[in-house]
């Protein structure tokens, strides 16, 4: 049987289509980069008037400077805790939907809300339920016997960026995990229980295999997510602090780029960042995705 395809009568018509996406690819993602790399190789005065080349001179600086090598492990903690806490929750309340009948439409709204706010507004949340004066859970946790205070502690600051993070990225991950759920065939959950499996065994057997390559696939985004998404929140709640604890890579840009007009420097941290986050995404799927089941 041969299938049939589609011809344009036209032979502009497909370049006119895809042409938009192009110029905006072109101007919003390859223009910077481009630029960033050419920035990442001068050293420009405070006021912009003289650029100087200057080799690789601005990478050797930010290896040898311990506040970037401190900012290299705050972002893989912040990365893998964000990812992990997202997706994990994520998970549990799609396995939690998915067992309801009448009310999943209704909770699936609710769960989807919080991925439409901007991540500098749930930092702000955030920064406001975790305040040591006025916030809730410090309360909460101060009759515990806990003096929650993530100004001054570089744990209670690690915490409050995670939470912040992973409840933005939740609703995303929800959604993937409860399609996956829907598309596992009945029939097999069915036959394992006939054949007397437990409710924990048929879906860690059955159900989680089955939605390894949406595991995969969230996996990838989300540390992406962590490593580029997450600045409003930081900027919003601990501005990198206390004495650095939360300062991620991308802060770190921000922070050297525009407050202290290293341009050069700056663009060297954006390069490295982007090769830190290409060679996750290609050990993820040279590796990783070797397990998974399609």
């Amino acid at each position: 049987m041969q299938t049939k395809r589609s011809t344009f009568p036209a032979g502009w018509l497909p370049y006119a289509l895809v042409a938009p996406q192009l110029v905006i690819t072109l101007i919003f993602f390859i223009w910077p980069a481009g630029q960033a790399l050419v920035q990442s190789v001068q050293r420009q005065d405070p006021f912009g008037f003289r650029t100087t080349f200057v080799g690789l001179d601005n990478f050797s600086r930010l290896f040898a400077d311990p506040l970037y090598m401190n900012a290299l492990s705050v972002t893989f903690v912040f990365a893998v805790g964000t990812t992990l806490l997202s997706m994990s929750v994520a998970l549990l309340f799609a396995v939690m939907v998915n067992k309801l009948i009448r009310s999943r439409d209704g909770y699936t709204t609710l769960l989807v809300w919080p991925y439409a706010v901007a991540p500098a507004i749930a930092g702000v949340l955030w920064w406001f339920i975790f305040n040591p004066t006025i916030g809730i859970l410090p309360y909460i946790l101060d009759m515990l016997g806990y003096d929650w205070n993530h100004r001054t502690s570089s744990t209670d600051a690690m915490i409050l960026v995670i939470i912040a993070a992973a409840w933005k990225q939740i609703s995303y991950n929800f959604i993937f995990f409860l399609a996956g759920l829907q598309s596992v065939p009945h029939s097999l959950i069915e036959a394992a229980a006939i054949d007397g499996a437990s409710p924990m065994k048929r879906f860690w057997t059955i159900v989680f295999p089955l939605l390894s390559p949406i595991t995969f696939f969230l996996m990838v985004i989300n540390i992406v997510y962590a490593m580029f998404d997450t600045f409003g929140i930081i900027h919003a709640t601990t501005q990198g602090g206390p004495a650095q604890a939360t300062n991620i890579l991308v802060f770190k840009v921000y922070m050297d780029g525009f407050i202290g007009q290293n341009i050069g420097y700056a663009a060297a941290q954006s390069v490295v960042l982007m090769a830190i986050v290409i060679v996750l995404t290609v050990i993820q799927f040279r590796y990783i995705e070797r397990k998974v089941q399609y």
